[in-house]
């Protein structure tokens, strides 16, 4: 059974960091593309940043230069570091991984940015 595990979440003041991990177990099959998504209370679950196989990277125009996605392919994880938080970053962050196309999602770990 795939599993994902998200860690790394807490509480921060505005203008500190944060790095989360994502590890995947539970697959013989490396993961393809990773993201990490923000969900605040009330609101949608938006995508904050993406990862492929090779590198290849995006994110939102609210984190560009403040948040940084990662992958280790050897430990089949993902990682989200995040700089200069902001009280609006305030979240449920969490992560998804396609594995042979079909798409696993983490439990979610709380991100609390306080001003």
């Amino acid at each position: 059974q795939v599993q994902l595990v998200e860690s790394g979440g807490g509480l921060v003041q505005a203008g500190g960091s944060l790095r989360l991990s994502c590890a995947v177990s539970g697959s013989i099959f490396a993961a393809d593309t990773m993201d990490w998504y923000q969900q605040a209370p009330g609101k949608q679950r938006d995508l904050v940043a993406t990862i492929t196989r090779d590198g290849s990277t995006y994110y939102a125009d609210s984190v560009k230069g403040r948040f940084t996605i990662s992958r280790d392919n050897s430990k089949n994880t993902v990682y989200l570091q995040m700089s200069n938080l902001k009280p609006e970053d305030t979240a449920v962050y969490y992560c998804r991984a396609f594995i042979r196309t079909k798409p696993y999602w983490g439990q979610g770990t709380q991100v609390t940015v306080a001003s």
